[in-house]
Order: C-alpha cells, then sequence, then structure tokens
C-alpha cells in the first residue's frame, strides 16, 4: 500500500469492458512524510476520491482486482481509502 495525492483525472474515449463507468485517476505517491516522490500512479477509483485528496493506493494488480472483484481485468492500481488529514 502507497500513500498518493490525487493530482488528476484520465479521460478515454475506448476503455477495456472492465473499466467502463469508473474513473480513473492520476495520483502522485507521497513519501513518509508526505513530500511528493514524482512517481505517479493511474489507479482505478473505488471510493469516490476528488481532485488534491491525500488516498491510500493499493499497488499491486492482484490485490486491486480483488478490490474491484474483476479477476482478469487489467487493472494494477485502486484507491482504497480517503485519508483525512488537519494538517
Amino acid at each position: 500500500m502507497k500513500i498518493g495525492k490525487v493530482v488528476g483525472s484520465v479521460v478515454s474515449t475506448i476503455n477495456v469492458p472492465e473499466v467502463d463507468g469508473r474513473k480513473l485517476l492520476l495520483c502522485d505517491v507521497l513519501s513518509i512524510d508526505g513530500k511528493a516522490t514524482g512517481e505517479y500512479l493511474l489507479a482505478v477509483d473505488t471510493i469516490g476520491a476528488g481532485a488534491s485528496e491525500k488516498v491510500l493506493l493499493i499497488d499491486e494488480g492482484n490485490s486491486a482486482r480483488q478490490v474491484l472483484d474483476l479477476e482478469d481485468a487489467p487493472i494494477r492500481a485502486a484507491i482504497v481509502g480517503i485519508i483525512d488529514d488537519p494538517r
């Protein structure tokens, strides 16, 4: 699992059927101290995350597919939580 910050969304006119109707969000992976690492992940949103929110990411294909209940989908990463940060 990784912590990230949503920095954008991805729009595609052609998708594999497993991601039709799902939001694809671009996330900047954060270090343990909350600083941007410059590493980006494209993740399927499972919880309704929005722009600039800190999120919890699963960056392991099998786990992401299990969360989405899509055994053979070409998915590597998924957003599974929003991190409340009072700072």
